[in-house]
Parts: C-alpha cells; structure tokens; sequence
C-alpha cells in the first residue's frame, strides 16, 4: 500500500482561488500564514510543502528529513535555499505564466496613469478646480500619449512579451535588452545602455540574483531620459530604492510606477512610501492577482503537485 503523501500549505490566505484536491492519497494541512521561525516545526511531518512567500532555508531544511518536495505557489523561488534543496534531494517546482494577461495588463494601467497625469487631474477635481474654471476643461498638467513613443523591455520571457504585445497595441515601437536572441521582426534589441538612454517608458521583467539586484542605480537613472519613466512589477530589489526616490525628487526622470518593494510587507520607514509626488504610483504588490490569474495558479499548483507524486516532476527549478 502506498503511503499517502503529507501536504503542508504554509500561507493559504496569499491564494485567492478553489484549490482542487490533488488526485492521490494524502494527507492535507493548510495555515492562513506562517512566521518563518515556525516553518519548519509546521513542516515536521511533511513530505511536500507548499509555500508562496514563507522562506525555507538550509537550517530549516536540515531539520525536515521527510521533506521530498517544495511546491512554491509563485514564479520566484528566492525564498528557497535551492542549493541546499539539491544536496538533499528534495525537489523545487515553481509556477509559469500563470499571469501573462494580469501583469502586462497592470504595467500598462501604471504607464497610462502616469503618462495622462491621472492623479494630479483627479487631484484637481477632488480640490474643486474644474468646478471654478473659467473654461470646460483643465489644462495645466501636459499629457503625453505612449503612442510613438518607445517602450523598453529589459528581459523579454513570458510576460516581457505579453507587455511588448500591449505596447505595440499603443502604438509604441517596442525594444529590448536581454541575454537570449530576439528573434521577434517587430522588437529591436538594443544594448543596455541605448534601452537606458532612449526609452520613453523603461519596464523591468527581470528575476531578483546577485546580477540583477540593484541593477538600476543611481547611475543608471542618470542616464535615462528625464521624462522617461520607469516601470517595475517584477522584484523590488532590481532598483536602488533610496536612488529612485531621489530621482523622483529631484526631476532626474519623469516618473515611476512600482508594484513591488524590496521588502514585503514594508517596513513604515521605507523611503518609497514616504514620497508623496503625483509621478509616483506604487501597489501593494497586486500585478499578478487578478481573479483569472490567481485561479490559473491554483490549478498548476496541484498539478505541479500530482505530476510529483506520479514520479514526473514538472516546471522544476531544483
């Protein structure tokens, strides 16, 4: 007889979405959240965990001997010790392209706002201007359209695509940066360093490592047009988040749209929230969540799981 499986999902409540139940015999225990000081005492018993955002490092590893499988409920797997994981065995399966209509549709709605001036206008009217104008319309903050202008894609998988898409819908002439070859007729790749000096509109759709953390600095906002804007829904750490808000500050770009901080949650003191300007727009995270998105999760997240227990792992990171 095969021994059923023990399941353990440590943040249920950062999944919006009908979990099916995987189709072999198991044992299942969920937690709304989990601290990561407790991750491994609630993992004792496990055989597969399933986390979206609780960390599992060597430690935590070390104390989990029945652990086979890590099931991560998201795309990045920086939270895992994946070194560690390999030493000892136990498989790392990620989700894939679960979100590519939710955050290319988010990165667009944070270049409208911006490039239209949303807030400030919506701050004109809450202030009552509109209603004293002299005239039928307020014109006192310039729009500029994101047709022509050019849409800068730094990494171009799944979702930089998805994006690229968009933009060409907008009209936009659409270019990238990225390690592999673009063989796309209707993008341009281009050097780091043109993308950075000649996009209107510069989107990041990289995943955080040592390479990439804090790939945008100081310097590098230097050198980008001063109305450009940046856009960021993939990790917070890719941006010099002290650099940003002193670019924004000081007119250094023209704006910037984030969804992501380095830290999550923030800590209050963190020098992005601090920033009350209407070039601004920051999310609390929220890109890849749309109902659709969170259900396509759900359902590879159990099939990533069956896949596992039938002896064929899919989507492996590790």
């Amino acid at each position: 007889m095969t021994t059923p499986h023990n399941i353990v999902f440590l943040d249920r409540d950062s999944l919006i979405a009908t979990l099916r139940p995987p189709a072999f015999a198991h044992e299942w225990r969920e937690y709304p959240s989990t601290s990561a000081a407790a991750a491994a005492g609630r993992l004792a018993e496990a055989s597969i965990a399933i986390s979206n955002k609780v960390p599992l490092r060597a430690a935590d590893l070390a104390q989990l001997p029945q652990l086979k499988m890590i099931a991560v409920a998201a795309t990045g797997t920086d939270i895992i010790d994946l070194a560690a994981c390999r030493a000892r065995g136990i498989v790392v399966c990620n989700i894939r392209d679960y979100a590519v209509a939710s955050v290319p549709e988010h990165c667009m709605a944070l270049m409208l706002a911006l490039r239209r001036k949303l807030l400030d206008y919506r701050a004109d009217v809450e202030a009552g201007m509109w209603q004293r104008s002299a005239r039928f319309c307020l014109l006192g903050h310039p729009i500029r359209d994101l047709h022509g202008s050019r849409l800068g894609l730094l990494g171009y998988g799944a979702l930089g695509k998805s994006v690229a898409a968009l933009g060409r819908a907008f009209g936009m002439e659409v270019c990238v940066h990225t390690r592999s070859p673009v063989t796309d007729p209707d993008v341009t790749a281009l050097s780091w360093d043109e993308l950075l000096a000649t996009s209107d509109v510069l989107s990041l759709h990289l995943p955080l490592s040592e390479q990439t953390r804090h790939i945008i600095g100081a310097a590098e906002l230097a050198r980008m047009k001063p109305t450009a804007l940046l856009i960021n829904t993939a990790r917070g750490g890719l941006v010099d988040e002290a650099a940003l808000a002193a670019a924004l500050s000081d007119g250094v770009i023209g704006g910037a749209g984030f969804d992501v901080l380095a830290q999550e949650p923030p800590p209050p003191d963190n020098v992005l929230l601090k920033l009350r300007l209407p070039n601004f727009i920051l999310t609390p995270h929220t890109a890849w969540a749309s109902g659709q998105a969170m259900q396509a999760l759900a359902d590879q997240l159990i099939d990533n799981v069956e896949a596992f227990a039938a002896g064929r792992p899919r989507n492996v990171v590790a």
